[in-house]
């Protein structure tokens, strides 16, 4: 929005045309974004907790977590506001990648907020079911897919539909580019072609499995939104890199037109994210709950597809990973002993991940310190298979 009315007025303002670089808006937005949460943060947790939108506590957790019973949750709004009002003032309105990034953060979002809804205020402790929730998720991570496969396979907005009616017209057998390939990091020319039914179920993937993937993270005071705010930066340079000719050209990464654009949102990502942990931090004032949760996590996962380094993703949000891995291990082995045994056996003490090591005597802060530290390790080595070939 600011764009537009900068190149409507710079040429009687000259300084203006300073709102053409990418990296000049990006510093704003994060500003931006980190100003709207610090400033409406407090009011937002008034009115959570006015409203008694707070914390159901689970009883056979960590004990020490019973004294966070009513903390207020739901503060993803809070993120999700000030992500949505900074990337929509600074960013190009023009660019077909700002748009799926947005309504999937949104879409997510909204599925997390009935999810804590019923929980929090009909006090009903399964919140969605299961089923409910991944129909809706499913619906938005599918309609992101069909629109991406044109959309990072188009050189231009203007191409989007006339390849999807190529498609269409080819009996839904038609290739895509290179530029969709699945990329391989430290190999400089593996890459895999998936054909458009390929990237549509990667993408897919990608996004609801990074969605939940945060979600499940998200247990402890700042754990999930400190990792959150680190990948998405990295993903912003990613995504910097990849919209630019010259920098794809000399780093053999491809280059996607438009792309350049989406470091604004992570630059939103970032500063709205420290707002959150400003109040997030331990003890917490707020939780984030499914409706911030879930939203990062589809904004993580959409942005890594754009750019094409899902791969990237699954490496530097290696405790994302980790954490929904131990769900499924945890989950999966308990029925299994269940049904031979009789009696259910677990793998893990408690799960998800953290948990884990919270029951085997860390301090919360421990356990989040230092996930933030491999986070920030997994990070520079994503960030290395830029070069390391």
């Amino acid at each position: 929005m600011l764009l537009w009315l900068a190149q409507y007025f710079q040429q009687d303002l000259g300084p203006l045309r300073v709102f053409n670089f990418i990296t000049f808006r990006a510093v704003f937005a994060t500003a931006t974004a980190l100003l709207i949460g610090l400033c409406a943060g407090p009011a937002v947790i008034r009115k959570l907790t006015a409203m008694k939108y707070g914390q159901a506590v689970r009883t056979d957790g960590p004990q020490t977590h019973l004294k966070k019973h009513g903390t207020p949750t739901m503060g993803g709004v809070l993120v999700l506001i000030a992500i949505g009002v900074s990337t929509l003032l600074w960013c190009d309105l023009s660019n077909r990648l700002i748009w799926p990034v947005l309504v999937v953060t949104l879409g997510f979002g909204a599925v997390g907020w009935v999810d804590d809804y019923r929980k929090v205020v009909r006090q009903d402790p399964e919140g969605m079911r299961s089923a409910e929730k991944y129909f809706w998720q499913s619906l938005v991570g599918i309609a992101a897919a069909l629109y991406l496969a044109f959309s990072v396979s188009a050189p231009n907005a203007s191409k989007v539909f006339e390849l999807f009616y190529a498609w269409v017209q080819s009996g839904f057998s038609m290739d895509l580019p290179p530029k969709a390939d699945l990329i391989v990091p430290f190999f400089k020319s593996i890459s895999y072609p998936l054909g458009v039914w390929g990237f549509i179920a990667l993408t897919y993937c990608v996004i609801v499995g990074t969605s939940n993937a945060v979600n499940f993270t998200d247990g402890l005071d700042g754990l999930a939104i400190m990792p959150t705010i680190m990948v998405g930066a990295a993903l912003g340079l990613f995504a910097y890199l990849t919209g630019s000719a010259t920098y794809s050209k000399y780093l053999l990464i491809p280059h996607i037109p438009g792309a350049g654009e989406l470091i604004i949102f992570c630059g939103a990502l970032a500063g709205a994210g420290l707002a959150f942990l400003w109040f997030n931090t331990h003890p917490a004032q707020v939780f984030m709950g499914d409706v911030g949760a879930l939203a990062l996590g589809g904004a993580l996962g959409t942005i890594a597809v754009i750019v094409r380094q899902e791969i990237v993703l699954f490496i530097m949000g290696g405790i994302f990973v980790a954490e929904t891995v131990s769900v499924i291990i945890q989950v999966g082995w308990f029925k299994f002993t269940k049904k031979r045994y009789g009696v259910g056996r677990r793998v893990f003490l408690m799960a998800p991940l953290h948990h884990h090591f919270e029951q085997k005597g860390w301090k919360e802060t421990q356990v989040v310190v230092r996930f933030w530290i491999i986070t920030m390790m997994l990070v520079l080595i994503g960030l290395s298979t830029l070069k390391l070939r």
